[in-house]
C-alpha cells in the first residue's frame, strides 16, 4: 500500500512517498527535458513506486491546468503548453490507484493551511515565487480551486505600468516582471553576466547595481500585485515561499513598500506578508495532502 506524491514545476519533476502524518519522504526529482517530457515523468514516478502498490497519486501542477479533464497546460513546458492529459496516463501507470489532482498554488495553499503558517488562518494567500509564479487562495476555511481548477493564479494578475510580454500571451503579468527567470532575463539585459536567480541575489547582497535594481523592480511588482489580491479576498495573511523568494531584504524590503503603499483600505490595515517555513517542496507537501485524502469537501473546493 503506497500513496505517491508528483509535483510537476516548470523547470523540474519531483516525486514521493506519501507517509503518516502527511510527510513526503524518499523524494526524487529529475529536470523536465526539452523533449520526451512525459517519458522523463512517468520514470521518476515508477523509480519512486519501485516494487510497492500504489493506491492513491497526488499531483500538484504548474498552471493553467483543467482539473475537469485531467490536463494540465504549464507555460514553461513547450512540449505539454497545448496540453497533455496528465490524469490518463498516471492513471494507466497505476490502474487500481485513486488519482487527485490540482493546481500546485491549490497545494501550495494545502501545505500552508495543514502544516505551515496559514494553520488555523481562515482567509489567506499563499504564493511560491521561483521559476514562476503561482498561488492558492483559503477562503473561509476553503482552498479555492474555481471553474477549471486555476483560481489563485497570482502569476497573472496584471501589474500597472509594465508592459512586458507573459509566455501566457498577455502583457504586464506580475510572473513576466517579478519571477526568478524573469528577474535574471531583465538584469542580463541591463549588462548583468549571471544566470540563475540565486546568482542574482548574491550579486544583490554583494552591492550590484544592476541586481539591487532587478530585486528591487522584483519585489516591487510583487508587492502591488498583493495588494490587490488582498483587496479582492479580503485576507490578512500572505505566506511566500520558493527559491526565488529567499533573496531577502533586496527582493522584501521594496516588496513590503509595495504592500504598505497600496494596501490601503481599512480592512487591509492588519495584512501581513511573511516568508513560509516549509522549506522542503511545499507544492509536493500539499500534493502530499491530497494524496492522503486530507482535502475532504471542508478543505477544498
Amino acid at each position: 500500500m503506497m500513496v505517491l506524491a508528483l509535483d510537476i514545476g516548470a523547470t523540474k519533476f519531483a516525486a514521493g512517498v506519501v507517509h503518516a502524518g502527511r510527510k513526503v519522504r524518499d523524494v526524487r526529482q529529475v529536470e523536465v527535458p526539452r523533449e520526451s517530457v512525459w517519458e522523463a515523468c512517468r520514470d521518476l514516478l515508477l523509480e519512486v513506486a519501485g516494487e510497492g502498490t500504489v493506491t492513491a497519486v497526488g499531483i500538484g501542477s504548474a498552471g493553467p491546468i483543467d482539473v475537469r479533464s485531467g490536463v494540465t497546460g504549464p507555460l514553461n513546458i513547450p512540449e505539454w503548453k497545448s496540453g497533455f492529459p496528465i490524469v490518463a496516463e498516471v492513471q494507466q501507470l497505476f490502474p487500481s490507484a485513486a488519482i487527485r489532482f490540482a493546481m500546485d498554488g491549490a497545494c501550495l495553499a494545502l501545505a500552508e493551511h495543514h502544516v505551515g503558517a496559514l494553520r488555523g488562518v481562515p482567509n489567506g494567500l499563499a504564493m511560491t515565487v521561483s521559476s514562476g509564479i503561482g498561488g492558492g487562495i483559503i477562503a473561509d476555511g476553503r482552498v479555492l480551486l474555481g471553474r477549471t481548477g486555476n483560481a489563485g493564479h497570482i502569476g497573472h494578475i496584471v501589474v500597472p505600468g509594465w508592459d512586458v510580454p507573459c509566455e501566457c500571451g498577455g502583457v504586464g503579468c506580475v510572473e513576466a516582471i517579478a519571477s526568478g527567470m524573469s528577474s535574471v532575463r531583465w538584469a542580463r539585459e541591463q549588462g548583468w553576466g549571471g544566470e540563475t536567480g540565486a546568482s542574482l541575489a548574491k550579486a544583490a547582497h554583494a552591492g550590484d547595481e544592476i541586481a539591487l535594481a532587478a530585486l528591487h523592480r522584483s519585489g516591487t511588482a510583487l508587492g502591488t500585485a498583493i495588494a490587490s489580491a488582498a483587496a479582492l479576498h479580503d485576507i490578512d495573511l500572505v505566506v511566500i515561499g520558493g527559491g526565488f523568494a529567499q533573496s531577502g531584504e533586496p527582493l522584501w524590503k521594496p516588496l513590503r513598500a509595495a504592500v504598505a503603499r497600496h494596501a490601503r483600505l481599512d480592512f487591509l490595515r492588519d495584512l501581513h506578508v511573511v516568508p513560509s517555513r516549509i522549506t522542503n517542496g511545499a507544492t509536493l507537501v500539499g500534493a502530499g495532502v491530497l494524496a492522503a485524502g486530507h482535502a475532504a469537501a471542508d478543505t477544498i473546493g
